[in-house]
């Protein structure tokens, strides 16, 4: 008897493990069979993915286009405020001016402003230079708000898509009664999961640059205030002479 159940042990040890390979096996079949590659899995999001590429595109290239605009409008000539306080020293206006228009940003024409002002009271200069501030700060600011949206309604996406997707499977489920099956219910449960990642991968991403953006914008908008009171001091300096 004793021999018996060593062979009753061995026999069930050895069924065990002949299940165990079988299910290794199974998963590993099943595994090489599912693997997706990152277009394919894009493609279980449906069309709402079509609408999160889209906004990705609309993303970087409003923040490559600004970027770019920003970095060449916060360029400054060396020594430029100090030649313009010459110029004006000198009555060289005309000179000061042409100065001005042979730099291409937003302190040269905010300066040139003043510049064709003076000889009217310093508060029409400061108002006329401000005025031309808030103009050039607007036009950096293009686009801005639509880099702004993006990051907000791609995670509003993706988690619309998430529910659509939830709905789906259980709509597949309830059609197919007692016969269900997971690949039945893998459309849209990919839907749910993947639109939920690129949401959010989008709307990271925008909400990323949005911030670089504005923090360039307001170094810019720093510079300029420190510029016009630069300004305005040449033009009181005549005045204490």
């Amino acid at each position: 008897m004793l021999t018996a159940f060593i062979l009753q042990i061995t026999g069930t040890g050895q069924a065990a493990a002949d299940t165990l390979n079988r299910v290794i096996n199974n998963a590993a079949v099943q595994s090489g069979h599912l693997s997706l590659s990152l277009w394919d899995l894009t493609l279980k999001g449906g069309w709402i993915m079509i609408i999160l590429g889209v906004f990705s595109i609309i993303a970087v290239y409003i923040f490559v286009e600004r970027y770019l605009s920003i970095n060449r409008s916060s360029r400054e000539e060396k020594n430029f405020m100090n030649n313009i306080r010459d110029f004006i020293h000198d009555g060289r206006i005309d000179s000061a001016i042409t100065l001005c228009r042979n730099n291409d940003t937003p302190i040269a024409r905010m300066i040139e402003k003043g510049l064709s002002r003076i000889g009217k009271p310093l508060s029409d200069i400061n108002t006329a230079i401000e005025n031309i501030g808030k103009l050039e700060v607007s036009r950096l600011e293009k686009n801005i708000a639509g880099l702004a949206t993006i990051s907000g309604a791609s995670p509003m996406l993706g988690f619309l898509g998430t529910v659509i997707g939830m709905v789906k499977a259980f709509y597949d489920m309830s059609m197919a009664g007692n016969n269900i099956d997971i690949q039945l219910l893998s459309t849209g449960i990919y839907q749910a999961m993947v639109t939920t990642v690129g949401g959010l991968i989008v709307g990271i991403i925008a909400y990323i640059c949005y911030n670089i953006l504005v923090a360039r914008i307001e170094k810019l908008v720093f510079l300029l205030e420190a510029r016009a009171t630069e300004f305005m001091d040449v033009l009181h300096e005549p005045a204490k002479k």
